[in-house]
């Protein structure tokens, strides 16, 4: 039988058009309902038996799983997702700064935009970290812009817009 892992991915990837926006809201709004809770202790931990947790959410396992894989690159101790089963226990403690912009990277708004959120980092921690995301993304010359009266970099000997840059 295959992991839940593997279960929760072969889920992921057979949604169909017709599948999806059910299936979307069903993880959402657990994802929403999970993170509220770990936003709300203080300590941003979680931990306990897959299954159990699962139900305490009223999840379903699998659903519970996409959420270990989701979080999993943003905790101080990785869990071993790959071979937990819904027996398995699990601990989750967030590095709030790392979540933050982990969601931002995948678009998370409907995570990132908690109001819990002000509470952990604050507004300043926030738009800091939201900064430093955007920056990421900004695509920097390796090299000087070549311009069109500048020598051609072919060796030509000619200027650029009348060799290589040319139209």
């Amino acid at each position: 039988m295959a992991s839940l892992l593997d279960q929760w991915r072969e889920l992921i990837n057979n949604q169909t058009q017709e599948t999806f926006d059910e299936f979307w809201k069903e993880y959402a709004d657990a994802e929403i309902k999970i993170y509220d809770y770990i936003l709300s202790n203080s300590e941003g931990k979680m931990a306990g038996k897959l299954s159990e947790k699962a139900e305490e959410f009223g999840v379903r396992p699998l659903i519970f799983m996409g959420f270990l894989d989701g979080v999993n690159e943003s905790i101080i101790n990785k869990n071993d997702i790959e071979n937990m089963d819904e027996d398995s226990e699990f601990e989750v403690e967030i590095i709030p700064e790392t979540l933050f912009y982990n969601m931002l990277a995948v678009d998370a708004d409907h995570l990132y935009g908690l109001e819990k959120w002000e509470d952990v980092l604050g507004i300043d921690k926030m738009k800091e970290i939201a900064h430093k995301y955007r920056a990421s993304k900004t695509v920097r010359r390796e090299s000087p812009k070549i311009g069109r009266n500048d020598p051609c970099p072919c060796g030509s000997g000619k200027k650029y817009k009348h060799c290589c840059g040319r139209k």
